[in-house]
């Protein structure tokens, strides 16, 4: 099965062709820019660049996944409705992935629980728990570094780079989600040919657009 994954919740324009089977999951192209400000002007060449690197069309991809966030608006609306848009075009599948589970996807197993932190901006940060396996424990959540109360140690994602003092944690392996990290994260859903949920985006606040207030009256009727 190839699979076309698409990622833009964090400041990385991901976008790359991954084959899965029961054996696991290989990466045969991808194409990656880290411009938080370039998402919508990059995922498509990027998703188009993967193709080709990868030697298919995308008529013959099987399935798309898409991460949904937690992620900013703006970036993370260009990538979903990407997504959205090539799997109606196609008439192929498109399977909605957390992206912080992505993320999780690919951290190197071992024998401890770990966070997964990506930066929501406003000096907070989007996270999830995870134990030792990868299954979330909780989460995800959008708080300020100084508020986070957690007895873990280890974090991947770019927020664990950018608040590893105030969290006290030690950062990780991997910074941003990959084409394999979505897929691996959608496997058991694309391998059992499920009906995909929804595509939701994880915003988990309000946009920062609002608006505009009633105008001041600044005369006496």
């Amino acid at each position: 099965m190839l699979v076309l994954a698409i990622d833009t919740s964090t400041p990385a324009v991901t976008a790359g062709v991954v084959a899965v089977d029961g054996d696991g999951v290989e990466t045969r192209g991808d194409r990656v820019t880290v411009d938080p400000r370039a998402h919508g002007e990059l995922i498509m060449p990027h998703a188009l660049a993967a193709t080709e690197a990868a030697g298919v069309t995308l008529k013959q991809l099987d399935a798309i996944v898409a991460g949904v966030g937690p992620g900013p608006f703006t970036g993370l609306r260009a990538g979903m409705a990407t997504a959205a848009a090539l799997g109606h075009a196609l008439g192929i599948p498109v399977y909605p992935v957390c992206s912080l589970d992505a993320l999780a996807a690919d951290v190197v197993p071992g024998s401890s629980p770990f966070l997964v932190l990506t930066d929501a901006r406003r000096r907070e940060v989007y996270w999830a728990a995870y134990d030792a396996a990868g299954n979330r424990t909780d989460g995800p959540h959008v708080q300020r570094p100084a508020d986070l109360e957690t007895g873990v140690k280890v974090a991947a994602g770019d927020g664990a780079l950018l608040y590893a003092a105030a969290l006290d944690v030690q950062p990780i392996e991997p910074r941003f989600p990959s084409p394999a990290g979505l897929v691996k994260a959608a496997r058991a859903a694309l391998l059992a040919k499920a009906t995909p949920a929804p595509l939701t985006p994880l915003y988990l606040r309000r946009p920062d657009a609002a608006e505009p207030a009633a105008p001041k009256r600044v005369t006496v009727p």
